[in-house]
């Protein structure tokens, strides 16, 4: 990582991200957070910004194949790093399975929450495509839903496995 001091004497960082398949340089600051990355340099404004604190989740994108809060990651600590947001999961123009299951399931209320969780699920299933509802429950245990209330949102993953969807 390249080291830069700019006019005001401000060190500032040169570094590479692959974010969902394509490679990009950026110059950032020390300080600087992921999710700032990816919405204000990349326009990546999918990865949403709530707490900021690394408790809601709705920051979630997969780096280097685990589900991390990008809020609370160092641009720094992307440096190299693969990185998928929501906008990197469908392919094509067509929807992952994941995406249609949770619109299947009604799993999507205001859609504040919904990267994440389809991020931390996707996850879940590529680590693990038969979890139980336990391991799926506890897979996205660190995103916050205000509206839905988790059920739909489990039917979705769950659909998305395989798994026959329970209709109470």
């Amino acid at each position: 990582m390249q080291a830069i001091v700019d006019k005001e004497g401000i060190k500032r960082y040169l570094i590479s991200l692959t974010v969902n398949g394509d490679t990009y340089t950026v110059v950032v600051k020390a300080n600087t957070m992921l999710v700032n990355v990816l919405r204000e340099e990349l326009n990546l404004t999918g990865t949403k910004k709530g707490c900021e604190t690394g408790d809601c989740g709705s920051c979630t994108v997969i780096m280097d194949g685990k589900p991390v809060n990008s809020c609370i990651i160092l641009a720094l600590e992307a440096d190299g790093k693969e990185i998928t947001t929501i906008e990197g999961v469908a392919q094509n123009g067509v929807l992952d399975k994941l995406q249609e299951s949770f619109l299947n399931q009604t799993a999507v209320q205001c859609g504040y929450c919904t990267p994440g969780m389809i991020l931390s699920a996707k996850a879940l299933l590529t680590r693990n495509p038969n979890p139980t509802e336990h391991e799926i429950r506890e897979a996205i245990a660190g995103n916050l839903c205000r509206c839905t209330g988790y059920v739909n949102i489990v039917k979705a993953i769950k659909e998305a496995a395989g798994q026959p969807v329970d209709e109470h």
